[in-house]
Order: C-alpha cells, then structure tokens, then sequence
C-alpha cells in the first residue's frame, strides 16, 4: 500500500472508532437535545443555531435543514443561524467587539423558551459562550455540541453533546453527524416526516 492508500485507510478507521465512542455515550445527550427542541417548537418558539469558522458552516447548514427541508417536503421549521448576516456580524464586530457577534443578535431576536444551539470544537470560543450566557439569563434553552472539553460550557447548558474525541476533524464529523440526526429526529416527533434509512 502506498502512503495515501494507509492514510485513506486509517483516517476511516479513526471515525469509525469515533462513532463507535458517540453510540455508547451520547444516546441520553441526544435524547435530551431532541426533547428540548422540540419542546419548544411544539410551543411556536424557534431554533437558533450559532459557532466559527467551520462550525459556522455547521450552524448554517443545520438551520437550513429545518427551515427548508431535510427528509422530505412538509412546512417550515422555525430556525435561524446567526452567522450569515454579514452587515450585522461586522456592525457588531466593529462597534461592540467579537465576543459580542451572538449574544447581541440573540439579545435582538432571541425569546423566551427559544432554543439557543452554540457550536463549538474547542469548548472555549467566547463568543459562543456569551450567547450562551446571554441566551440563558434571557429564558431561551441552551445546547452546546462540543468536544471533550466543556468545563466553560457546564454552567450555561441545558444539555451538552460532548464528542468523546480531541481531534478537530473527528469533532466537526460528529457534529455535522449530529446535527443531522437531531434536524430528522425532530421533523419525526412533530410528526413532519419519517425517519430517513439507508436504502438496501
């Protein structure tokens, strides 16, 4: 085998070692995160989902799942990432600092017994801990999807889906995993759509 070959390999090897990890760990962190979602959409309330860089991508992407669609055509899904703003972002940015780029949009659309869902690899990304913060002290339920650190993120949570994983790319796999999971878990109890399965 050559060196890519080993390493095409091992790097599948190394997720599926990381799955295995999730399944017999987080079945109870899934289970909460669902049932508060949709708790809360069952009441009219909204998903807010937020994080950098790649888990700003991971925010968008899993607000437009629901919103749009994920397993097949039914309504809307009230959700909204807080990433794709770019005038806000920057307003925020230049007037009141990175730190404040969520809390300050959550402060503005966020409510009461809306789910607030903070994406974070290291655990440690301020900004998504003050709109943690924010989000908390303003009655919205808080989920975080981290990994194994989430010693800053305990005291802000409802709930944590904490990836038994130091690696950042096996983190950002497990989330966008997830992510998707929870986005066709909660279209299967508002009774939207079916739970999706791979085809034999």
């Amino acid at each position: 085998m050559n060196e890519i070959e080993i390493f095409f390999e091992t790097q599948i090897d190394e997720h599926q070692r990381i799955v295995k990890r999730c399944k017999d760990k987080l079945m109870d962190s899934f289970s909460n995160a669902l049932e508060i979602c949709v708790k809360s959409l069952k009441a009219k309330n909204k998903i807010l989902f937020f994080g950098n860089g790649g888990s700003a991508s991971d925010a968008q992407h899993l607000s437009t799942e629901l919103a749009v669609r994920f397993a097949k055509n039914r309504k809307a899904i009230p959700s909204l990432s807080l990433v794709t703003d770019t005038s806000a972002l920057t307003a925020i940015g230049n007037d009141f600092g990175f730190d404040q780029l969520f809390s300050r949009q959550i402060e503005a659309v966020g409510i009461e017994n809306d789910v607030a869902i903070g994406i974070t690899t290291s655990g440690k990304s301020k900004n998504v801990l003050k709109g943690l913060e924010i989000a908390k002290q303003n009655g919205l339920k808080t989920i975080a999807f981290a990994g194994k650190y989430t010693d800053d993120l305990e005291k802000l949570c409802s709930q944590i889906i904490s990836i038994p994983a130091s690696n950042t790319s096996r983190i950002q796999e497990m989330h966008i995993m997830f992510g998707q999971m929870l986005c066709n878990a909660i279209e299967y109890k508002l009774g939207l759509s079916p739970l999706i399965k791979e085809e034999e």
